[in-house]
């Protein structure tokens, strides 16, 4: 029997585990936000278009084959005319939720097969969500506005018990290891991990659920944050891991976390997670030696 692994989160922090766990894991499924409302994703939300590409579109783009033309044509960003700031990717994935009536699942599919790509993207939800932001004050709306504020309390939804894939929910059920993070605390990992079905589903599972910090101190949302700030938002969401993964070099603050593991997991770029070092890291928590990048998992 493989090992099969769940990353749950969104954005450049799902893509670069979801670029470790490809180097270690049989069985890879990313389990992503649709929470997005900024950016070319937002545009075509206003627009009236049923879809949040962006962190899909990235985490399948993480999953292709490293020469992937195709995953190289979806990542293309327009710098002029109408299109500018979109990427084509996003753009398509648009059309293909219109051309198949808004089945989200049907077209993540389709897509990783065009790609072929070396695990499945699901989405936390079956339908856009729209995020809340609870303050001492009042509430916030939307993803653009909680990642804008620094005095967040928890984190909540509209609807706010989303329906769950229930591919996403035996997928995490039936995992070896869940994987949370990196990236934005509130509008990228909990933004997924935190909805209801998905953290019920985590809580089900006995796979060993590992917290990966950040490398630095983040925006507004979580300013200031050390890692045992950050396991506590997660507890105070439902979530405790079983481990906490930090780079030591890079940040502080573990006291009083008796689940933290200090690994070096950066290489030439200090402010990215090397995928190299991160899969070592996160193979090593389960006793799974890492392979290159380029070689896909094993099947049957």
């Amino acid at each position: 029997m493989g090992v099969n692994v769940v990353a749950i989160g969104g954005g450049h922090g799902l893509s670069a585990t979801l670029r470790a766990v490809r180097r270690y894991a049989d069985g890879i499924c990313g389990v992503v936000t649709v929470g997005d409302d900024g950016g070319s994703t937002g545009r075509l939300r206003r627009a009236g278009w049923h879809v949040v590409p962006g962190d899909l579109r990235k985490s399948l783009v993480a999953l292709a084959p490293p020469d992937s033309l195709l995953a190289a044509g979806m990542e293309h960003r327009f710098e002029g005319g109408e299109l500018a700031g979109h990427t084509a990717g996003n753009l398509l994935l648009g059309a293909m939720m219109r051309e198949s009536g808004g089945d989200l699942i049907q077209v993540l599919d389709a897509l990783g097969d065009a790609l072929g790509t070396v695990g499945r993207v699901l989405p936390a939800a079956v339908n856009p969500v729209t995020l809340l932001g609870e303050t001492p004050s009042g509430w916030v709306r939307g993803q653009v506005e909680v990642a804008a504020t620094s005095d967040l309390v928890r984190l909540g939804f509209d609807p706010g018990d989303p329906v769950v894939p229930d591919a996403a929910v035996d997928a995490i059920v039936n995992a070896d290891q869940v994987i949370l993070g990196p990236g934005s605390l509130y509008t990228s990992v909990l933004a997924a991990a935190a909805v209801p079905g998905i953290r019920r589903a985590v809580a089900r599972s006995t796979a060993q659920v590992v917290y990966v910090a950040n490398l630095a101190a983040h925006e507004a949302e979580s300013a200031g944050y050390d890692v045992a700030d950050h396991v506590a938002a997660l507890a105070n969401h439902g979530l405790e891991p079983d481990a906490v993964l930090y780079d030591p070099d890079r940040l502080s603050g573990v006291a009083g976390v008796e689940a933290a593991v200090g690994e070096q997991l950066t290489a030439t770029n200090p402010s990215v997670h090397d995928p190299e070092r991160l899969a070592e890291a996160l193979g090593g928590l389960i006793g799974v030696a890492t392979r290159d990048a380029s070689q896909a998992p094993p099947t049957g």
